[in-house]
Parts: structure tokens; C-alpha cells; sequence
């Protein structure tokens, strides 16, 4: 009998994306199971599929089973599993050889029993990264509530945001952090210390002059791992581990996490060609990809930033883009808040208060 934890995380072919997507948020281990009725492995869908998909343009209010046909067309077609029963090391080899971190377990007549993750297999491993995150702005759109604390130490539920960021790369296991700071940094350091009381290692790098959101990378040592940027004023559940796995597996110098936005024209637009009308569209949405101010970097691209040199991030995406170097997109599909404003900082308690952080 399938275990009943797995439950949460079976869809069926027809589910709509959109809510498989919430379900892999809520089982919190990267994948979908798609079975039949009768409880037979149709398929998988892991996280990193979802993102391809959404980068493709797909519809999210399409089935699961699409994303599927599109893995079957890409030569991925049928999941890798392990007959239930196996044993520790014949799963971990597995794994390895086929390069999955989640692996279906099925009995002889391909029903799912059971689901095995690498961190059941695995302790718990240090990320081979270090985090950045830029907390030196002066938060002028929260104007009187930063005029005396800086913008990432406003509280959120009781404690700063800075804390929870702190929190969140913890639990992804990232233990060195530094903190770019300049507004009323002492009182970032008088708070956090050395980081040991909040399970990290902290180090400080302020700014004398502000350097934008990347000059700051010239005051770091030179790097030999990958470097995850996170502005200060980001309150988000996005999973680092999985950031991480799309950059290293799209061998990027740069990636950029985005989020979609909705524009909603409150007209009817008018097509035109020179003075001739082609058409019209009444009150249309568009749809774009917005920077949600995190980013995973190779040494090589922080290396590009000059000590002391004002340069802000997309300055420096564009700067790899002219060279000629490989700059790729990873969607953010779970919780995502840009504290930047009074209704934004509002919408964040509230999301506290009412439980949809954490989600």
C-alpha cells in the first residue's frame, strides 16, 4: 500500500499545472507523482521541469499531462524508479548514476509505494556556496519608518526582515553570509553579531559610499564557489537548493531569478500600422518576467566588479550579455514579496499574521 504522506504530492494526467504546482510547494520535496486511478506511475514532474515550462509560455491553467508530452518530446519520456523493496545502497547508486534527487518506488506492476529523496539518504549537506545580501539602501519609499532604522531591520512579525532572510539560507544550508551594508549599519552588526546566535557565519562589508545592487561585490575575497545575491528587502520561500541545481545544470555565468507580472491595460489598445488600423484588443493582459532581486554567480562574473566601483545588477547582466557569456532565468513559483513600499510592508504582516508565511 502507497504511504499515505504521498498522497499529498499524486495528481492525476488532467490536473491543471497551476495546482500541481501547489501541491509540490506544500510536499516540499521538488516533485509531482502522476498516477492513474489505479494507483500506477504515470510520470514525474520535478521542479525543475515546472520552470522550463513556465519559461516556455505555458499555460498553467493547461493539464500536467502537457508538460509531460514536452518531456517525452525532449527524449525524457518515462520516470526513473526503483522496485519497492530495494535496498540503501542498490537507491543511492541509483540515483547517482541517473542524476534524480527524488526516486518513485513501485511494485511489480508499476504502482507507487513509496517516494526516496537524496536527504533521506544523504545527512543534510552544506550548500558549496556563500550568500550576499545587499542591505545597504536607505529605503526612501518606506519614508518615516527607515528615516532611523535601516530597511531590512523593519519588523515583520516581531522580528526583522533581515532575520527571516538569515533564517531562510540557513535551513537551505548556506552557513556563510555576508552583509553589505551602509545606512545605519551599526545597527545591523549590534543586532546580528558574529551570526552564531542565528547559526550562520556573518561578515560585514560596508559600504563608504553606496555601490549600487553590485558594486559591493568588489569588496568580497575572490571566490572559488557560486555566490547567491539576495536583496535585503526580499521575503520569500524560493528554494535555494533548487535555484542552484538549474544554474549548475544550464552552465551559467549568471542567473537571474524572475517573476511574473500582469499588466492590465484599462483600455482598449489600438494595433496600428503607420495611419491604418489592424486591430483591436479591449482591455488586454500582458504578461513579463520582472528581476525578483535574487541571483546565483559564478567567481568569474563577480570577478568583473572592480573594488570600490559603482555598478548596479543590470549593469552587470548586461555587461556578461555584451561579452558574450551565458545569462539564464530561473521563475520563482513559490511565496515571493518585495517589501518596498508602505502597502507592500502592510501586505507582509498580514501574510504573517494570516499564516501564508511560512507557507
Amino acid at each position: 500500500m502507497m504511504k499515505e504522506s504521498l498522497s499529498e504530492i499524486c495528481v492525476a494526467s488532467d490536473t491543471p499545472i497551476r495546482q500541481a504546482i501547489a501541491c509540490m510547494n506544500r510536499g516540499q520535496k521538488g516533485i509531482v507523482l502522476v498516477t492513474d486511478e489505479n494507483n500506477r506511475l504515470i510520470g514525474t514532474i520535478v521542479d525543475g521541469d515546472i520552470r522550463r515550462a513556465i519559461l516556455g509560455g505555458q499555460d498553467l491553467f493547461g493539464p500536467i499531462s502537457s508538460i509531460l508530452h514536452m518531456k517525452a518530446l525532449a527524449g525524457q519520456e518515462g520516470a526513473v524508479t526503483a522496485p519497492f523493496g530495494s535496498d540503501t545502497k542498490q537507491l543511492a547508486n541509483l540515483m547517482a548514476g541517473q542524476h534524480v534527487r527524488q526516486l518513485p518506488l513501485v511494485d511489480d506492476e508499476g504502482r507507487l509505494m513509496d517516494l526516496v529523496t537524496a536527504s533521506d539518504l544523504l545527512a543534510q549537506e552544506e550548500q558549496p556556496l556563500q550568500a550576499m545580501i545587499m542591505a545597504g539602501g536607505f529605503g526612501k519609499r518606506l519614508y518615516p519608518l527607515t528615516l532611523d532604522c535601516p530597511k531590512p531591520m523593519l519588523p515583520v512579525g516581531g522580528q526583522p526582515l533581515l532575520s527571516m532572510i538569515i533564517a531562510r539560507l540557513k535551513e537551505a544550508g548556506i552557513s556563510k553570509v555576508n552583509l553589505s551594508m551602509h545606512y545605519l549599519h551599526d545597527q545591523i552588526k549590534e543586532y546580528f553579531g558574529d551570526g552564531s546566535e542565528h547559526g550562520v557565519e556573518l561578515r560585514y562589508l560596508t559600504e563608504e559610499k553606496p555601490l549600487g545592487t553590485a558594486g559591493a561585490l568588489g569588496l568580497l575575497d575572490a571566490q572559488d564557489q557560486p555566490l547567491l545575491i539576495i536583496n535585503g528587502d526580499i521575503l520569500t520561500q524560493v528554494d535555494f537548493r533548487s535555484m542552484l541545481e538549474f544554474h549548475k545544470e544550464n552552465k551559467s555565468l549568471l542567473t537571474v531569478g524572475v517573476r511574473k507580472y500582469e499588466m492590465k491595460v484599462p483600455f482598449g489598445v489600438v494595433d496600428t500600422k503607420g495611419v491604418n488600423v489592424q486591430g483591436l484588443i479591449e482591455k488586454p493582459t500582458y504578461e513579463v518576467f520582472v528581476n525578483a532581486g535574487i541571483y546565483l554567480l559564478e567567481p568569474k562574473a563577480c570577478g568583473l566588479v572592480q573594488e570600490d566601483e559603482r555598478l548596479d545588477m543590470t549593469d552587470l547582466i548586461q555587461r556578461l550579455l555584451v561579452n558574450g557569456e551565458k545569462v539564464v532565468s530561473f521563475p520563482i513559483i513559490e511565496y515571493w514579496l518585495d517589501v518596498g513600499n508602505p502597502e507592500d510592508y502592510q501586505r507582509a504582516q498580514e501574510d504573517v499574521q494570516n499564516g501564508r508565511w511560512p507557507e
